[in-house]
């Protein structure tokens, strides 16, 4: 097989998984990241006076043992094992996540109860048939009633758009295999024998330093077999022309002769920067995709010990928090002074509205006063903050996203050599193992000389079928061959 030349778009852990896979394969490896001092994407760690915080909250958790392996490949013994412990804030009681069945019934009160299970029997009874929303496609699960308590609320948050504009892919991708029935089942019983849910599973790893640790790791092994890793470096256009790719930077350098293009950059961004350029129908269709951004208000303060789970969802709608990670409960090593804890209050809006434009200061009191309003803390105990401020950290599931997706996907093969890994490559909601799974599918791909494996159908499923069909592992791998 002949040597490649293959760039890279993004250092987050789709296109660090490329490269280095590429790189050890022999390959020849030039990674484009725009951020000048971040590797990760979202799944890096930041820090402020010695504290380190991950943006987003990312355990290190995957069905597929080719993963595993990669992460214990690159970092070893600094991965640590963690507990999984979540709550749900509603009403001014905390709920654990998973449910725990004698304890929701209790908190609920038996009046509420009553009415919640009679909801999710009338939803057996008269399911909505082929839902195309979230709360349609949630209520047919879980029955109207819980779906107004345990989701409603905070996916509004998440997304700024009611439930019933929001694909039912979504849900059926992130919580498909969960329902109120096998939560019962889970509280009472613990795992089936069929394999854990991944919604429900108990524990995880994590790096030590937080995720960043996994990926400023990898990118060191990346230069270590020759890869090439350009920090600062915004891609503004691709070239194709006579079987080869060129790429231009915000400078105007130019970067050419590359044989293929692994993309995890947003596709709304990518598509419209692409010569020649793409039929109107697929610009149009780039353009219109939406993406969900993000602030972490972090607060450092003394350690009162008020809580020790990784993170904490807030349904409570007198609050405009969404979500509250403990990162101390992550690792504690990623907290400075043992006598403080550090604190990431979670804020989801769009870049441009009034939260996106609010001021350091005006954040950090608004999360000092909502910690305090939910009773988590007292705000003379907050020591410090800092706020971090991400975008595009969702690709947005609205009604259209697909038929959008789908226009693009089949452009693509005019424009051979470019590939698409990744959550904003793909604008596709996957995890991090999900998408390293596309970034391994796409080298193999690569190596191979065809395309060889479907990367779309990553995280399309519940459970994917080994490729081996000797194999006698279960669980998320991945697809077939085409």
């Amino acid at each position: 097989m002949s040597k490649k030349r293959v760039a890279i778009i993004g250092a987050g852990p789709a296109g660090l998984t490329a490269a280095y896979l590429l790189a050890k394969a022999g390959q020849e490896v030039v990674i484009f990241e725009r951020d000048p001092k971040y590797v990760g994407g979202i799944s890096r760690t930041e820090s402020y006076k010695g504290n380190l915080f991950d943006i987003g909250g990312h355990r290190f958790f995957s069905k597929s043992q080719e993963v595993e392996d990669f992460w214990t490949e690159i970092l070893g013994d600094e991965m640590i094992r963690r507990p999984r412990n979540s709550r749900i804030f509603y009403r001014g009681k905390f709920f654990s996540y998973p449910l725990q069945a004698r304890e929701a019934l209790k908190k609920l009160g038996l009046r509420e109860s009553i009415k919640c299970l009679g909801s999710y029997l009338h939803a057996k009874l008269f399911p909505v048939l082929s839902p195309i929303n979230f709360e349609d496609w949630v209520s047919n699960h879980f029955g109207r009633r819980l779906f107004r308590i345990f989701f409603k609320t905070y996916t509004e948050k998440v997304w700024g758009i009611p439930c019933k504009e929001i694909s039912a892919d979504w849900a059926s991708q992130r919580i498909r295999g969960l329902s109120l029935a096998s939560a019962m089942r889970n509280a009472f019983f613990g795992k089936t024998a069929n394999g854990q849910i991944k919604t429900l599973v108990d524990s995880f790893r994590y790096p030590r330093l937080g995720p960043g640790m996994m990926w400023e790791a990898c990118a060191a092994k990346c230069q270590d077999l020759q890869a090439k890793l350009l920090m600062g470096c915004k891609v503004e256009k691709l070239y194709f022309d006579a079987g080869k790719w060129t790429l231009c930077d915000d400078g105007q350098n130019e970067f050419p002769g590359f044989d293929y293009v692994i993309s995890s950059a947003p596709l709304k961004q990518l598509i419209a920067s692409v010569f020649p350029v793409f039929p109107t129908e697929v610009l149009e269709a780039a353009k219109a995709l939406c993406y969900r951004d993000f602030i972490t208000v972090i607060l450092i303060l003394k350690d009162r010990n008020r809580f020790s789970d990784n993170w904490i969802y807030i349904h409570d709608p007198s609050v405009r928090v969404g979500r509250i990670q403990n990162f101390k409960s992550w690792s504690p090593d990623m907290v400075a002074d043992p006598t403080q804890v550090c604190y990431g209050l979670e804020y989801f809006c769009f870049d441009g509205d009034g939260l996106w434009t609010s001021s350091d200061d005006s954040l950090i009191e608004m999360g000092k006063k909502e910690l305090q309003q939910i009773g988590l803390a007292k705000t003379e105990d907050v020591l410090d903050g800092y706020v971090v401020r991400q975008k595009k950290a969702y690709p947005v599931y609205d009604l259209q996203y697909k038929q959008r997706v789908e226009i693009i996907k089949s452009a693509l093969p005019d424009r051979p050599g470019l590939i698409l890994v990744g959550r904003n490559g793909m604008h596709k909601y996957n995890n991090q193992d999900h998408s390293m799974m596309t970034a391994m599918l796409a080298t193999r791909n690569i190596l191979a000389g065809k395309q060889i494996y479907d990367l779309w159908r990553v995280n399309e499923d519940a459970g994917y079928h080994e490729t081996d069909p000797g194999s006698h592992v279960l669980g998320r791998l991945v697809p077939q061959k085409i």
